[in-house]
């Protein structure tokens, strides 16, 4: 019963500490993403985010904007923790909105 409880404990903990954070990127990043999405005609953060929820359900932990090098175009990608504490990696395509990919983030 004991060890029930820690785990329990311990994974509220865990994600009242990223809740509480609330940070996807830091200022500048944000406005570099925001002014990259307006020049190419791209999704905003926000949609790219609802998007990445809805494909893995969960707290976003991180959100990236990258530039695809051989195949031109650009991605959203996130970090985002499930209900169980597994960290997963989301890529969106910015300019479609489609999920590009959904893997377990091991490490």
């Amino acid at each position: 019963m004991k060890n029930s409880v820690y785990k329990t404990s311990a994974a509220t903990i865990l994600m009242l500490g990223i809740l509480s954070t609330n940070a996807v990127a830091d200022d500048d990043d944000l406005q570099e993403m925001e002014a990259i999405s307006k020049q190419f005609s791209l999704i905003s953060l926000d949609e790219a985010k609802a998007k990445a929820l809805a494909a893995k359900p969960g707290v976003v932990k991180d959100a990236d904007l990258e530039n695809r090098k051989f195949s031109k175009g650009w991605d959203y990608e996130f970090e985002i923790v499930d209900a169980d504490g597994k960290e997963w990696d989301v890529v969106i395509d910015a300019k479609t909105g489609k999920v590009g990919s959904i893997k377990r983030d091991w490490f």
